[in-house]
């Protein structure tokens, strides 16, 4: 058992953090309070290999791990947590055409995906189901070569902005059997959006209704055979809660840190808030609950890198964990600014809007004990 990083893993993890430090930071109230997605500064993180983290290098990715996504992420979210949560779910609909696509999709895609020129969405939920997954009801009908889609996908990341819409939908019975995944364009006919989410946190990226009305898509768009929609949808997401978790886990990070910034420059009844043993206790449960949850989610990336047989169950406990603790501990350093910390000209509150919807998102964090329990008590 080794807890030291290789020295490649230390150089992109420190070029993420400076990435997030220089070029995220700076702008992120900014991108906040006018619901700007930034366009160009995602570009600039797929030019250093954001763009396709674990996509595979012969289409332009970066041929990278899970666990090395997860020390990516923990850097970016510092800088914006908003957008480094774009990032990974453009990631997981990359990766969902590079592991189930075939070359042909795999070329065509993939390449403009890594560099961003496309911007990627993920359209599972439903305004009927989102829990449910395998409720869904926007069905897909073939004639000829193409597949003509209805139905619709609610609260989509990159909704209206993206390029390319990575759906799952019914083509066969009810249930996860006959749902398949296809690839749909943003010129196609026939795909609308709804008007743009407005929304408490992730503010920076775009989140809207996605619409198929006899939308008309190529049958070469399939990915992967029909019916394997739900297997694509499930192994995309296992990847997908490391990636959110990890973002938690960056957020708190540096709100712990901002925290402990605070609390040695702010005084009271003549002394610094530093000097106070019960701040001191918070400051440390928080330091090792945090470190706790980040050991887990490294634990369960290696499990999803290795194929094991209970990486399904790891990614549940980890994103839960992840998830649940990185609020906790922004919510305590909110606290610990005092009157300060609920103020915009202190970040504390954005990355607490931010990091809300992480327990909600890739899986409520209610699905995830019960992905855990059901496999526990299976035996």
């Amino acid at each position: 058992m080794d807890f030291a990083l290789s020295e490649e893993q230390r150089a992109f993890k420190d070029m993420a953090a400076d990435f997030a430090r220089e070029d995220m930071e700076p702008y992120a109230r900014e991108w906040d309070e006018t619901s700007t997605f930034p366009v160009e500064t995602l570009r600039k993180a797929a030019a250093l290999g954001f763009g396709g983290i674990y996509v595979g290098e012969d289409v332009g990715g970066s041929g990278l791990t899970r666990f090395d996504a997860a020390l990516i992420f923990e850097e970016l979210a510092k800088g914006c947590t908003s957008t480094a949560a774009y990032i990974s779910i453009h990631n997981m609909a990359a990766w969902m055409i590079d592991r189930f696509g075939n070359d042909e999709q795999r070329q065509r895609f993939l390449p403009r995906l890594c560099s961003m020129e496309h911007f990627a969405a993920y359209c599972l939920t439903e305004p009927g189901s989102g829990s449910d997954a395998a409720a869904l009801r926007t069905k897909a009908v073939r004639g000829g070569d193409v597949y003509v889609l209805n139905g619709s996908k609610a609260f989509i990341s990159g909704g209206g902005a993206a390029d390319l819409y990575v759906a799952m939908v019914r083509t066969g019975e009810d249930g996860p059997k006959g749902i398949s995944c296809i690839v749909v364009e943003k010129e196609t006919p026939g795909l609308s959006f709804g008007a743009q989410e407005v929304k408490l946190g992730w503010k920076s990226q775009p989140t809207a209704q996605v619409n198929f009305s006899d939308c008309r898509v190529p049958a070469e768009n399939l990915i992967g055979g029909e019916g394997l929609g739900f297997k694509i949808a499930m192994a995309g997401l296992d990847g997908g809660r490391l990636n959110i978790g990890a973002c938690s886990l960056g957020a708190a990070q540096t709100c712990l840190e901002r925290a402990i910034a605070y609390m040695k420059e702010r005084r009271q009844f003549g002394r610094a808030l530093a000097e106070f043993q019960a701040l001191q206790f918070r400051i440390a449960d928080m330091a090792s609950e945090l470190e706790a949850a980040r050991l887990l989610l490294h634990k369960a990336a290696m499990k999803v890198d290795a194929k094991e047989n209970d990486a399904t169950r790891f990614a549940a406990m980890a994103k839960r964990l992840a998830t649940d603790t990185g609020f906790k501990v922004v919510n305590e350093a909110l606290q610990l600014h005092g009157g300060y910390g609920y103020l915009r000209d202190y970040p504390i509150e954005r990355y607490l809007r931010d990091v809300r919807v992480h327990q909600i998102l890739e899986g409520t964090n209610e699905i995830m004990r019960l992905i855990v329990s059901r496999e526990l008590l299976a035996g």
